[in-house]
């Protein structure tokens, strides 16, 4: 069995769907430190020919504070800003109905007040209308010790998997951990290359958008052959 580990990170970009999509299952490494300003509470979008971000207040917390204890902050009304924002970047696109749809029900007050929930359940949603099948983890659920890469090779023997894909930049790490000499794991990286595809109101090309920005401008089918 493939496994791959990950961040739950908020409105990832294709290259997390394509880690995704070649493994059996996909862990969410919800057990590690939540660092404030990381893609674990924001990412980027196209709103009107130029890169916007959009962040997730959250609470301040202490360093010690586990992503899977990262909550979001109550005074703001992030949820109807970024709506807005996504509605103003990809309403008109050719397929902004349809990609808008799938996220509806995530930016509502009934969205979860943790973040790592939140990330996890659009993750999963937008895995659903791509008709990705892999099975979904959480390491907290796992309860696997050790830091850095003791701690993956823990989570993927307790999933007794025989290949772990990671992320290629993620390699440095590993090599330097000796990551292969610590279990009979397999280790792989992952290759993936975005290519330019047309997008809403720009002549050019913004790579590492969020994955929104692929389905907003070329739909379900186009980016199910893309992150393939």
């Amino acid at each position: 069995m493939k496994c791959a580990i990950m961040q739950p990170t908020y409105l990832p970009w294709a290259g997390y769907f394509n880690l995704i999509e070649q493994v059996d299952a996909f862990v969410f490494l919800d057990d590690v430190q939540f660092r404030r300003g990381s893609w674990q509470a924001r990412n980027r979008v196209l709103l009107q020919g130029r890169e916007h971000m959009l962040t997730v207040p959250t609470r301040r917390m202490g360093l010690d504070t586990r992503i899977c204890q990262a909550r979001i902050s109550e005074r703001s009304d992030w949820w109807r800003v970024h709506w807005r924002t996504l509605e103003a970047a990809y309403g008109k696109a050719a397929h902004g109905a349809e990609v808008l749809a799938i996220l509806a029900s995530h930016y509502t007050t009934e969205a979860s007040p943790l973040l790592s929930e939140l990330n996890q359940a659009i993750i999963e949603g937008i895995c659903r209308a791509l008709g990705i099948t892999t099975r979904f983890v959480r390491a907290t659920d796992l309860g696997c010790a050790g830091d850095r890469s003791i701690h993956l090779v823990n989570i993927c023997e307790s999933l007794k998997c025989d290949q772990y894909l990671s992320p290629a930049g993620s390699r440095e790490y590993l090599e330097q951990d000796g990551f292969t000499g610590l279990t009979t794991v397999g280790l792989a990286f992952q290759e993936f290359t975005p290519v330019p595809y047309t997008q809403y109101r720009t002549t050019g090309f913004v790579s590492h958008l969020s994955i929104v920005d692929v389905l907003a401008n070329k739909g379900v089918g186009f980016t199910k052959d893309y992150i393939g």
